[in-house]
């Protein structure tokens, strides 16, 4: 076997980490999986400490190879990072595409896209609760819309968060429920608003908040941003 090759296979037996964590001190991997042991080690980092503490040192140490054999596939640190944004953007898309399905099947069309509206902040919410290092790494990072539709950012519906959003506001202009003077815009109002509420809860004055209180406060904002761009009258 080459060396490269050699830097990118399957973990060869005997090579998995003991139960205690201790990676390997060495590990050999076949074409391809170098990287995506990479991206999951970072993944996790993430979803330990939030962005910063994703460190490609750290990761090949994790997965047991060399800093020389990470930089095959990361240029640096930024490289992996990024990569580990589109993923918890991803997982996101899908907690949020999981709370959208919820929504009863038989409601009338009105009421159903205002509910699948109202369902994606309550998702992303709950990602920001549930997830809170993926989550700042997810939204925290970028520094502009470049991955709103990308693919790399997309659930397992194919959809991105900022395209679920864009999605459910669209489902109610076709519903009848939202005007075509009200649309342009409304996801970076909706999404202020629930990103406003999860940054207070996890690193401003409300981090304090009882376990749950996220959960309970989520449907009342969410009802909050749909009276403020006009679409409910209150008794829905």
């Amino acid at each position: 076997m080459s060396t490269s090759a050699a830097f990118d296979a399957d973990p060869a037996p005997g090579t998995a980490p003991d139960p205690s964590g201790t990676p390997p001190a060495r590990a050999t991997y076949h074409h391809g999986d170098l990287r995506r042991a990479l991206l999951e080690a970072g993944t996790d980092l993430a979803r330990e400490g939030g962005p910063d503490k994703v460190v490609l040192r750290e990761a090949t140490r994790r997965v047991g190879v060399s800093a020389n054999a990470a930089y095959r596939h990361f240029a640096d640190r930024d490289a992996l990072l990024g990569e580990v944004v589109s993923r918890a953007q991803a997982r996101a898309a899908d907690v949020i595409s999981a709370t959208m399905d919820a929504v009863p099947d038989d409601l009338e069309t009105g009421q159903r896209a205002r509910a699948r509206f109202r369902a994606v902040g309550v998702g992303y919410l709950r990602f920001a609760m549930d997830e809170p290092g993926l989550f700042r790494a997810a939204f925290a990072v970028p520094v502009d819309l470049s991955r709103a539709a990308s693919p790399d950012a997309a659930g397992a519906a194919g959809r991105t968060p900022f395209q679920l959003l864009a999605d459910s506001l669209d489902a109610m202009v076709d519903a009848g429920v939202m005007s075509d003077d009200e649309r342009p815009g409304a996801e970076l109002l909706a999404w202020s608003a629930v990103h406003g509420m999860a940054m207070l809860a996890l690193e401003g004055p409300l981090r304090d908040l009882p376990p749950g209180a996220v959960d309970e406060l989520a449907p009342r904002l969410v009802r909050m941003v749909d009276l403020g761009l006009g679409l409910s009258d209150g008794a829905v």
